[in-house]
């Protein structure tokens, strides 16, 4: 993109009081931007209100120190090329993602980090025609993390991308699991849609997670560059992770959660959501209860997803991370009988000694022993308050 052309497309966005609703409306009346400012006043004013017109004579006072460290941060992808590539996505480029171009709120500009095979290549349209959304609490229970990380992977090794916010608790794990599954680098293991400008991490713990990401696959944002976190942006940008993806899977949820929203925005779309049921005593799973009340559909297993987004395993071996879970299911046959009758005892609920020892009658100091052996053989989490939770994969 020359100065020129990425000048007009800045200024456009960072007219004040002009959105992105009134924006298409003058692209649409008038092109690309640069022919936008070039029309007088009553020309405006058949696409746009007084006020705003009268805010697309002036120049916004910011503007040539945005277009200076724009450029700065495309060209220095361009002179490096250890780096991950960057690019500027609009509305109007050939590879501007075609599913979220049918969204009834399409942002303006993509700023686009990631490998530089996917960038070069068709950039994030060729990617997003097979992309699912995962998302979930930003506090979720061991068995969520492990369910967003083992579902990322088995959906990843099956083809998909994994599209999610780069927020703690699910999404992290959903990235995670994309990022450690054995699939083909031709394609992107994970998008990830962020809050921020694409120069600033959040939450910071995630800079590394962050990185990986740009290296094999794909970092989002339709913020400016230096764009801190603001809380209203983060509800803002999921329609971009919904808009991009086949179908959104809730992996847990409170009911006040952000998830709702993607899945909403989702449902709105016209994209296929999908939810795993939890424990009835648990907060984080009153979401995806609620989802699943109102037509969401159930999902138990990756194969679940794959079949409903119409995608033909037949002749397909087993993902790894799946043949993992069943090999783990045939072990407990091989545990002792103690064992056995604990995990049976345990259900998939969270649960404390003193419901536990009601349920079989052995004393703390057996169970403790027992437990230890189950946690450490990969079938039992230990979580806060002392309570235990069989693992789904068990």
């Amino acid at each position: 993109m020359q100065r020129e052309e990425l000048t007009a497309w800045l200024r456009l966005l960072g007219t004040p009081g002009v959105g992105n609703q009134s924006a298409r409306r003058l692209l649409a009346a008038f092109g690309l931007p640069d022919q936008i400012f070039q029309q007088p006043r009553n020309m405006l004013l058949g696409c746009v209100s007084g006020t705003q017109a009268a805010a697309l004579m002036e120049q916004p006072v910011s503007l040539w120190k945005h277009v200076d460290r724009t450029l700065q941060w495309l060209n220095a992808s361009e002179s490096n090329c250890a780096m991950p590539a960057r690019r500027i996505c609009t509305l109007g480029d050939p590879d501007y993602p075609a599913s979220l171009y049918a969204t009834e709120d399409p942002p303006l500009l993509l700023y686009l980090e990631g490998a530089r095979h996917l960038l070069q290549t068709g950039g994030l349209q060729a990617v997003s025609q097979q992309c699912l959304a995962m998302v979930g609490s930003r506090n979720p229970t061991h068995q969520g993390r492990e369910n967003a990380r083992q579902f990322a992977k088995a959906l990843r090794e099956a083809g998909l991308t994994i599209v999610s916010g780069l927020a703690q608790g699910i999404d992290a794990c959903a990235h995670e699991g994309a990022l450690a599954a054995d699939a083909q680098p031709s394609s992107a293991a994970t998008i990830a849609v962020v809050g921020t400008g694409l120069d600033v991490v959040y939450p910071r713990a995630h800079q590394e997670l962050a990185m990986r990401i740009a290296h094999n696959g794909i970092l989002v944002s339709e913020y400016p560059l230096g764009m801190p976190p603001i809380a209203a942006n983060f509800p803002k940008r999921n329609r971009i992770i919904s808009g991009l993806s086949l179908g959104t899977l809730v992996v847990e949820a409170a009911t006040a959660s952000g998830s709702l929203i993607t899945a909403r925005m989702a449902s709105e779309q016209g994209r296929e959501v999908f939810a795993i049921p939890g424990s009835i005593h648990s907060p984080q799973s009153r979401g995806c209860h609620a989802l699943l009340r109102v037509g969401a559909k159930l999902v138990e297993s990756a194969n679940d997803v794959l079949e409903e987004l119409y995608m033909q395993r037949a002749a397909t071996p087993p993902a790894p991370a799946l043949m993992e879970q069943e090999t783990l299911r045939a072990g407990i046959e091989q545990l002792p009988d103690n064992q056995k009758t604990l995990l049976q005892a345990l259900g998939f609920d969270p649960m404390g000694l003193d419901a536990l020892g009601a349920r079989t009658g052995w004393d703390a100091a057996t169970l403790q022993v027992l437990l230890l052996e189950l946690e450490l053989a990969g079938y039992v989490a230990r979580l806060p308050g002392g309570l235990y939770q069989r693992l789904a994969s068990g």
